[in-house]
């Protein structure tokens, strides 16, 4: 099985974001100091990825990755249990990042996983038939070809609990919610309803999601974009937006790609992650 190598756009961490610009170089948001925005020698990246985690005191470092053209991956930024691990990863078709871990969906259907093996997020060795990856906090999400979820790590919501779950199309997870969208372009999750609830079962003609540490976000077939769950930073006033093709959402902020590249933000700056104005990233058809 061949997977085409392509993904997010657009990526949104604990306190930074990134976005793949058309020339395959990368361009990140926050602090200029923090090793995670250090990535202005990358080239060849045709996907990107941001660590995140909830808004905590114990919390704000983070990573950022890259999928190369080739297959290959490079990662930069915290790197305390082994999360940037990557440079022997070749045959990658796809990738994530959560906290404190990075995971690759493999061109043969399988999956990798390096970092904090604390929670068992990390346990992907079995997964088979795969063609996409999430990472959550402490959680990971497989799906598979045949329109199926796995999950492993900590499911103290109930977040791991996707074996049910049927012609799925797209998966996110959060802090404590896993995110799926199914081929008819409705919306199911798993885990900490009050992070999507009671908006998302309503939501349809929906083509992308992405979920925050509490909050989730959607793009409509007609480019709008829905958001449900936590908006104490204004990460989910997105409301007004139109014409947009990708979404993603971060620990307490909201990023949209419109059809002519440019990215609208919402939520928390901190730290700059939402100066994105003068960006033009590369857009791919929700």
């Amino acid at each position: 099985m061949t997977i085409n190598r392509s993904g997010a756009v657009i990526a949104a961490g604990r306190r930074h974001s990134v976005g793949l610009a058309p020339d395959g170089s990368v361009l990140t948001a926050g602090r200029s100091e923090a090793d995670e925005c250090k990535v202005g020698d990358w080239s060849g990246i045709v996907a990107v990825a941001a660590g995140n985690v909830h808004t905590a005191s114990n919390t704000g470092r983070s990573h950022t990755v890259g999928l190369r053209a080739d297959g290959t991956v490079v990662a930069r930024g915290w790197n305390n249990e082994g999360q940037c691990d990557v440079d022997d990863w070749t045959g990658v078709a796809g990738i994530a990042a959560g906290w404190r871990r990075t995971l690759a969906v493999l061109e043969d259907g399988t999956a990798r996983a390096v970092g904090r093996r604390g929670e068992g997020a990390c346990e992907v060795e079995t997964w088979e038939d795969l063609v996409a990856v999430a990472a959550g906090d402490w959680h990971s999400v497989g799906l598979r070809a045949a329109g199926t979820a796995v999950a492993v790590g900590n499911n103290s919501r109930g977040q791991c609990e996707v074996s049910s779950w049927r012609d799925v199309a797209a998966i996110a997870a959060g802090c404590l919610h896993t995110v799926a969208l199914t081929t008819e372009g409705c919306v199911l999750v798993a885990g900490n309803q009050a992070a999507i609830a009671p908006h998302a079962g309503s939501w349809r003609d929906v083509v992308a999601v992405s979920a925050g540490s509490f909050h989730t976000v959607a793009v409509t077939a007609l480019g709008r974009v829905l958001a449900a769950g936590d908006n104490s930073r204004g990460q989910c006033e997105v409301s007004s937006w139109r014409d947009v093709v990708a979404i993603a959402a971060g620990s307490a902020h909201t990023l949209g790609v419109r059809a002519d590249g440019s990215v609208l933000t919402a939520g928390c700056d901190d730290d700059g992650r939402c100066t994105t104005s003068s960006w033009l990233v590369r857009v791919h058809s929700a």
